[in-house]
């Protein structure tokens, strides 16, 4: 027989065995880390930037405006008299700055 002549195949090298993970690695990056990266920045600094006076939804969905602000704790005005306390982390988004006079 010639199977004892053939000498042992597979293997192959090791960029042959490393290229598929990098490649992962790059498509994982590309479409899951750096998005996610971009959104956190832009949500930070959108937090950083809030100042009274400017209307603001939570993540609950509560409309309000903001009355006070400290690094942690936003106070809001939720109707003519309400006034609620949530943290700095539960503000969704900015809808509008009211103009102080």
């Amino acid at each position: 027989m010639l199977l004892a002549d053939t000498p042992a195949t597979g293997g192959g090298s090791i960029w042959g065995m490393i290229l598929p993970f990098v490649l992962m690695f790059a498509v994982f990056y590309f479409l899951l880390i750096r998005p996610q990266q971009k959104k956190q920045k832009t949500r930070n600094s959108m937090l950083s930037a809030i100042k009274k006076g400017e209307r603001i939804v939570t993540i609950g969905g509560l409309h309000g405006t903001i009355l006070e602000l400290t690094d942690d704790i936003v106070v809001l005005l939720v109707n003519d008299s309400t006034k609620l306390t949530f943290d700095r982390s539960a503000i969704s988004t900015v809808t509008k700055s009211t103009e102080a006079s």
